[in-house]
């Protein structure tokens, strides 16, 4: 007679049936693993947010501890923008039930949890009776004031040029007393009798007589005194550097020379400046006499300076003008006999004369705003820059904005406004000037305005824009700038 199997034993001798067991387990098992950080599910919390200034590198699921001991994670980070315009993080707290209530008193700052740059949110009970209800948030004004230093803040003051100037520190201080053992020696040999004298010193300065205490003082006074001046000190010292630095170049033999050679110097200036003391009479004298004439070459010593600078140029290639002068006149005298001269010479005139109003118009374009310099500078470096692929077109890509009447492609009107974005200045705007001011005759207000004019936000600007933009000029010598004229 067989026996009926219980449903435990069918169960165990069912591969199938154990092996769907098996998997489940294993997916709880993990799913509860990954979670554990953020805590367990089904696990009653105590939900609070917090507003922090910076999230300072915290991710989520970093703890939230109280003395030392883990009491929740960080469960979601959200950036905000505050009204005053500057930009601070929520943090949502997933925390122990058993903290519950957090006192409104409490503080909360970011610390770091390891020199790697992990980070935890350290929360410090106050002592407030009124606690945070669950899902309150916890204001910036909670914030610690007082700060800790991070120690990637601390590490971070050794910069480049810490660095550098760490290194160059070394490097003096090795090369000042490298072969100097026997200088140093007899220097302290030297301090012996000097700590000896030195202490009847010391005994008297630090007598009540001597009121030290008013030195220190008067110091304090000093500092304050000339710290408005500190940056102008601190660049005397930065050219004293400069200074010295080239002085170290030529100190041997050179300058170490004109101090061995400075006593026989000075006897010698001793014995012949008597005898140059009538001659500095005269030349005084001399000089005295000629004050009213150069104060009259003053107002023409520029123009003077340059025709003798042009005149030795001049003189210089004048016997060659001169060898090949002949030549030209005799070129000039065929070219008045031509009968068609006249004629073209009168064509000419007549085009001058009808071109004087537009040259007139167009001429400040250049001789005042330099459009025509800057256009030919720009235009050289749009196709000259590039890889080993070849050249670029160098410029900004703008996308116009979105919206009503955009120029992305036909409209019934101007664009006056409307589209997705929220700041005024970035609305769907038109603005367009066709015809600039280029400092020509008729224009008022007299300015170079193509490129200068400032952007109007929030409306439509067509035409001129109001104001004058002044007559600024950027010279054709570099590269060219964007947003510049």
């Amino acid at each position: 007679m067989t026996r009926r199997r219980t449903g435990a034993t069918a169960i165990a001798s069912n591969p199938v049936l154990v092996g769907v067991a098996t998997t489940l387990v294993i997916v709880v098992a993990v799913f509860l693993a990954y979670n554990a950080n953020a805590g367990l599910p089904w696990v009653p919390s105590y939900r609070l947010t917090a507003e922090v200034p910076s999230a300072a590198n915290l991710v989520r699921g970093n703890e939230a501890r109280i003395g030392g001991l883990r009491v929740g994670v960080i469960d979601a980070i959200t950036p905000i923008r505050r009204a005053d315009g500057t930009y601070g993080s929520i943090l949502d707290l997933k925390l122990e039930t058993t903290v519950r209530p957090l006192p409104k008193d409490s503080t909360v700052i970011i610390r770091p949890r390891s020199a790697l740059g992990l980070k935890y949110l350290q929360i410090t009970r106050g002592t407030s009776s009124e606690g945070f209800k669950d899902g309150a948030n916890i204001p910036i004004t909670s914030y610690a004031a007082i700060r800790p230093v991070d120690i990637d803040v601390f590490y971070s003051m050794f910069d480049e040029r810490t660095r550098k100037a760490a290194q160059d520190n070394l490097a003096g201080y090795g090369n000042a007393f490298a072969g100097r053992g026997q200088s140093i020696n007899r220097a302290i040999e030297a301090f012996v009798p000097l700590a000896r004298n030195a202490q009847a010193v010391f005994r008297s300065i630090t007598s009540p007589d001597a009121r030290l205490e008013n030195f220190f003082k008067e110091q304090g006074d000093a500092a304050r005194i000339v710290a408005p001046v500190a940056e102008i000190q601190g660049e005397l010292f930065a050219n004293l550097d400069r200074t010295f630095t080239a002085f170290a170049e030529v100190a041997r033999p050179y300058i170490q020379q004109s101090i061995e050679r400075g006593p026989s110097g000075l006897d010698t200036a001793t014995d012949v400046f008597p005898k140059l003391r009538p001659f500095f009479s005269n030349a005084a004298q001399f000089f005295s006499e000629l004050q009213p004439g150069t104060r009259a070459l003053r107002a023409s010593s520029e123009e003077l300076a340059d025709a003798f600078v042009t005149g030795v140029t001049a003189t210089r290639r004048s016997v060659q003008l001169n060898s090949r002068l002949a030549g030209f006149l005799r070129a000039l005298q065929r070219f008045s006999r031509d009968p068609v001269v006249p004629i073209g010479l009168r064509d000419l005139v007549s085009t001058v004369e009808a071109l004087d109003p537009t040259l007139a118009y167009l001429t400040p374009a250049q001789t005042v705003c330099n459009y025509v310099g800057l256009f030919m500078r720009n235009a050289s470096f749009l196709a000259s820059e590039g890889d080993a692929n070849g050249t670029w077109w160098r410029f900004i890509p703008i996308i116009t904005p979105q919206g009503p009447n955009n120029e992305t492609g036909p409209s019934s009107a101007p664009a006056s406004g409307g589209g997705p974005t929220v700041v005024d200045s970035t609305r769907n705007f038109l603005h367009a000037n066709m015809y600039p001011n280029t400092a020509s005759p008729g224009q008022n207000p007299r300015e170079c305005e193509a490129a200068n004019e400032k952007y109007i936000g929030g409306r439509t600007v067509i035409g001129n824009p109001p104001g004058n933009q002044g007559i600024n000029r950027q010279e054709a010598v570099d590269a060219p700038v964007e947003g510049s004229q």
